[in-house]
């Protein structure tokens, strides 16, 4: 698969820059509620919206943009933050958020003060939100794609979930399944959680394997393949194609096992940056321009011609990412305008 990403001509970009600095925003105030920072990529995530919102108070585009990251995984503390953030007077709340139906009602109650509320990675359902995602469903199938290319008879597959509850979680489940249905050659035969997180996957694997027949691939979430590779290696099972989530230490990996052995992979995830695209979005709604509610931009994949690049990119320890500007958040909105 291609990388995915908006390709905006001069033109576009001579435009965007011609813009004024969003005078009508300069008094705005954006809050970021986000619920979990346990990983890779989470914390690039909390990176670029760091990076992204202190140039956009810089040049007084807003009067401040703050991240609020809950003390756990909970909706009842996420909710408690909504609330607190609604006292505090923001004026647009960027949200990632923990359940996509159980903040609903604190999410109605922003969106009754007034407050614009962009969701995005993990989303919320109220009517009144905006959602900036992948198509996180396409990403689960395409991972069962990418295996029938480089496993085209087919075996058992060992699946790995993420945060229970999230909108993630589930919508790339559902991808996985329908996947699997589309070559019924392949069989779900193992299902561990993994959190995102590659020692919680790797000790989840790790007890799950001896309970299982051959595994011929991993399809997994992000964060955990690395994790999965280590249990099968500790195990002394054949190694399966373990699908990626664009991780350095994912990627690296696979470099190694390509040149000891030709291994072949694909790795694919949203791009952390997303969270700048969100802030963008409220910026924008913030500024009067129309929006949908709904915005679907590209996710990143990388497959066994192009990893390598990308793997000289990325910091280690880190992700392959980007940062989105205003003329990006524009030409995205145009994008999803019908």
């Amino acid at each position: 698969m291609k990388r995915n990403w908006f390709v905006f001509p001069l033109s576009v970009l001579c435009v965007a820059l011609a813009l004024p600095a969003a005078a009508a925003t300069s008094t705005k105030k954006i809050a970021f509620s986000n619920n979990y920072a346990g990983n890779s990529w989470r914390q690039a995530m909390l990176k670029s919206f760091a990076t992204v919102a202190k140039g956009a108070v810089a040049n007084k585009i807003v009067a401040a943009a703050d991240i609020f990251t809950a003390a756990d995984t909970s909706v009842p503390t996420q909710a408690a933050q909504v609330q607190n953030l609604i006292l505090q007077g923001y004026d647009a709340i960027v949200i990632n958020a923990s359940s996509p139906t159980a903040l609903n009602g604190a999410i109605q109650k922003a969106c009754s003060a007034g407050i614009v509320v962009v969701s995005f990675d993990g989303l919320v359902t109220a009517p009144c939100a905006y959602r900036v995602v992948i198509d996180y469903k396409a990403l689960g199938r395409e991972q069962v794609e990418q295996l029938a290319r480089l496993r085209p008879k087919g075996g058992n597959l060992l699946e790995i979930r993420g945060v229970a509850g999230t909108s993630i979680d589930a919508t790339l489940h559902a991808g996985i399944v329908e996947g699997v249905k589309a070559h019924p050659n392949f069989k779900i035969v193992g299902s561990v959680t993994g959190n995102w997180d590659q020692t919680t996957a790797q000790k989840a694997v790790a007890s799950i394997l001896p309970s299982l027949p051959p595994v011929v691939g991993v399809v997994d979430q992000g964060g955990d393949g690395y994790g999965a590779a280590q249990a099968f290696a500790a195990a002394r099972k054949p190694l399966p194609v373990v699908v990626m989530g664009n991780r350095q230490d994912e990627l690296a990996w696979w470099q190694q096992e390509k040149a000891r052995s030709g291994y072949e992979t694909w790795s694919g995830s949203i791009a952390p940056g997303i969270s700048t695209l969100a802030f963008w979005v409220a910026q924008q709604v913030l500024d009067g321009r129309k929006v949908p509610h709904d915005l679907i931009v590209p996710y990143l994949s990388f497959h066994q011609g192009n990893f390598e690049a990308a793997l000289r990119t990325i910091p280690k320890g880190g992700v392959a990412n980007h940062d989105y500007s205003q003329a990006d958040a524009i030409t995205a909105i145009k994008a999803n305008t019908k």
